[in-house]
């Protein structure tokens, strides 16, 4: 049993691997892909039925991916757009379960409004990895991916929160709505208290105890798990303590990490990630044959009349809600009108078509108990299930596909500001380095040749920036030799890759010694193509 689960696990890595591969190949955001051939490999006769546990989903895969995401959020850019992700991972979320309530009480015979909250809360949460997947090979606002990266670390707990209470009052028929309320923000600011209780604990040890970068790596692994579960046990958001400790130890990150720590760690945690997420969605894709088993025959086709309507009042609502969240408040606040600039409604609607769901929805769904108190068959169970999968798979497939597109027909492109930013970076980090060797080492810097290098080397790249900055034809025509001189670098590092190479086979050098220099060209070839 054992075995035959191992080899299953090691075969959807490896599929997972081939398709990201093609997915590089087509052009094709890899959650896309992954849903579509899980879905047809699902199909294929012989295939072991694939049952995806709401368990190993809420314990095993979201604390790491919403870490991951919280880790790679900056505090900064989530706070000053505080606003707009707030709107988005709460109002939204409550906008979109009421709308999904009625809608479906509407269309669906018996199905009853706590159902439909019930529905509403397991598909409101969009996930933002499909949509970033596809934005981050675009030139887009970085105002858009930072909206879309906070509204997923908090819509997932604001959703599973309208999910727990939904489901509590069908379970037990009493539902009282300022009581609703209070548990709703004592569920989340406990679940904010744990977290950041559990990050300052984490930051004291790697702060002040002799790790090393392999332990601070193991440290930064379990930190989640730590968090989600504590949370949990006390029946609080575990999403949001994940979201809360992660975005701490994020900001205070550049105080206890050395240098060969963070390459050690983003290098662990960028495989892990992929990892899951590539077997999640591929597993998305791999649960249908079960769902559609679980319905009876005479109803597949009305399930899927009654799963694409709801997909796409999903897509409808998204786009009605993010248009008044984002003029509103201005026409409402003089504030707001004055410090802020206007949203061009290009970006507004790319941010409301950006509204893929994912696999916390599918998670949801499948949590919902196979029966109610004495035995009773919980209603509509194996319809809710159906629905969500037709939601994800509609959305992921629809929105995720055209999202490209329609950038490009938007025009919608970053502001030049965003480069600006980067030059200016670059000038004050060379000038910081200009003005060290003038203070420390003014001899050297004319007498000794490495250090005359090395002087010349930052007076051109505070050049360089500072002829970008100046925006005029003499910057452009200094800054042409830029990609041939980048692409000279790269020939350079490939030479004595080629060399290092040629006395490896030699043997003319310790083997210890030559995979240090190895792992210094790789470093530089990282940073150039970057």
């Amino acid at each position: 049993m054992l075995q035959n689960n191992l080899l299953l696990i090691i075969s959807l890595l490896f599929v997972v691997s081939m398709l990201s591969m093609l997915s590089d190949k087509l052009r094709i955001s890899y959650p896309i892909l992954l849903v579509i051939a899980g879905l047809l490999i699902g199909f294929i006769p012989g295939v072991p039925a694939i049952k995806l546990e709401p368990d190993l989903v809420f314990i095993i895969f979201l604390p790491p991916l919403l870490y991951a995401a919280a880790w790679n959020t900056s505090w900064n850019d989530f706070w000053r757009h505080r606003r707009p992700i707030g709107l988005l991972a709460f109002g939204l979320v409550v906008f979109t379960a009421t709308a999904i309530a009625f809608i479906s009480n509407a269309l669906i015979p018996g199905f009853t409004l706590s159902l439909g909250f019930l529905l509403g809360g397991i598909i409101s949460p969009p996930d933002a990895i499909a949509a970033t997947s596809v934005l981050q090979q675009l030139k887009v606002p970085k105002r858009i991916t930072t909206i879309l990266e906070g509204e997923s670390l908090i819509n997932d707990a604001s959703s599973l929160i309208v999910f727990r209470f939904a489901l509590a009052a069908i379970s037990t028929g009493h539902f009282v709505l300022w009581e609703a309320g209070v548990d709703f923000l004592l569920v989340a600011v406990m679940g904010i208290v744990i977290g950041l209780a559990i990050a300052h604990i984490v930051y004291a040890i790697h702060r002040w105890l002799p790790t090393t970068p392999s332990i601070d790596t193991a440290i930064t692994l379990i930190s989640p798990y730590l968090m989600y579960i504590a949370a949990e046990h006390f029946h609080f958001s575990g999403v949001l303590a994940v979201v809360s400790g992660g975005l701490f130890l994020s900001f205070r990150s550049h105080e206890v990490f050395s240098y060969n720590t963070r390459i050690q760690a983003v290098s662990v945690w960028e495989t892990l990630v992929f990892l899951l997420n590539g077997v999640v969605f591929i597993m998305i894709g791999l649960e249908l044959p079960y769902i559609i088993n679980e319905l009876e025959d005479n109803s597949l086709l009305s399930a899927i009349w009654h799963a694409v309507i709801i997909s796409l009042a999903t897509i409808v609502i998204r786009i009605i809600w993010v248009f008044p969240g984002a003029y509103l408040p201005r026409v409402l606040s003089k504030r707001i009108r004055e410090n802020e600039t206007r949203p061009n409604w290009k970006s507004v609607f790319i941010t409301g078509w950006s509204g893929m769901r994912g696999v916390v929805s599918l998670a949801s769904a499948l949590a919902v108990p196979i029966t109610l108190a004495k035995d009773q068959a919980f209603p509509y169970r194996n319809l809710i299930l159906f629905i969500t999968f037709v939601v994800i798979l509609f959305t992921l497939v629809i929105q995720g596909l055209s999202l490209p597109w329609l950038i490009r027909v938007l025009k919608i492109e970053a502001p030049e500001s965003e480069a600006h930013h980067e030059h200016a970076i670059r000038l004050r980090m060379a000038n910081a380095v200009l003005d060290m060797l003038e203070k420390s080492y003014r001899e050297e810097s004319s007498t000794i040749e490495a250090f005359v290098r090395l002087k010349e080397r930052y007076t051109r790249m505070a050049e360089i920036a500072n002829s970008r900055l100046q925006q005029d034809e003499k910057a452009q025509l200094s800054g042409s030799f830029i990609p041939q001189y980048r692409k000279m670098l790269l020939e350079a590092v490939e030479v004595r890759r080629a060399e290092l190479q040629k006395m490896t086979r030699h043997k003319e050098f310790p083997d210890e010694l030559l995979r240090k220099r190895e792992a210094e060209l790789d470093l530089e070839e990282a940073r150039l193509r970057k």
